[in-house]
């Protein structure tokens, strides 16, 4: 009984050697990838954290100065988080901040340059519409209105879509297109939510240029249809 055990743990033994040798290499391969895959993944999951935290840290910093009303140490802190975080919201915060207190400074330029660069950098596209948003204010003040009117064609988030469109319609009343401004103002009305304060206003322009906020409501409903 002995020598018929032996005998068939040798031939497993044999088989498993055979097996070994022909798939051998291709398993071990699989195995170090695998694990190689498992280490790079925790790397880049501990770099995208130390990177968050950094970043938080001076974004901090530059909040802490903007607080005070220091707008060259604000855009000195801004310089360095882009540069060195540029794909963190951090750094979109940072550009929004920096632009709001350039502006009133004064900074007009400054400003401009932190929202172009937030509405084509930032990693979320609610920054990135909320940055030309604020750009497209900026060239509006201006009187660049087709530079303001681009802008606003390009910010396409969808919480963003009743503001962009009322902007827009600012524009076009500037411009002196009264027609397509209510037809922006009611795009806006119809799309914001009836219980935030900033639709009376849009109420208000509509009224002023001979437009009823129900009749775009209307309109909105028909095409919805």
């Amino acid at each position: 009984m002995a020598t018929s055990l032996d005998l068939q743990e040798q031939e497993q033994l044999d088989q498993l050697k055979a097996f070994w040798k022909q798939y051998g290499n291709l398993i071990t391969w699989v195995l170090i990838l695998a694990l190689g895959g498992f280490a790079a993944w925790n790397g880049w999951t501990w770099w995208q954290r130390d990177q968050a935290a950094k970043a938080g840290a001076m974004y901090d910093e530059l909040d802490r100065a903007a607080a005070a009303g220091d707008a060259a140490k604000v855009t000195r802190v801004f310089d360095d988080l882009k540069q060195r975080y540029p794909g963190t919201a951090f750094a979109a915060q940072g550009a929004l901040a920096a632009a709001r207190l350039q502006l009133e400074k004064g900074d007009t330029e400054g400003a401009r340059a932190a929202l172009a660069w937030a509405a084509a950098n930032a990693a979320d596209d609610d920054y990135r519409a909320l940055a030309r948003l604020r750009l497209a204010a900026v060239l509006l003040q201006a009187k660049q209105y087709d530079q303001a009117l681009a802008e606003l064609a390009q910010a396409k988030a969808p919480s963003f879509e009743a503001l962009v469109a009322d902007r827009r319609g600012d524009v076009l009343l500037a411009q002196g297109k009264r027609d397509e401004a209510r037809s922006a103002f009611e795009a806006a009305w119809a799309a914001m939510d009836d219980k935030l304060d900033y639709r009376r206003l849009v109420e208000a322009k509509l009224v002023a240029l001979g437009g009823h906020p129900k009749a775009a409501e209307a309109a909105a409903s028909g095409a919805g249809r």
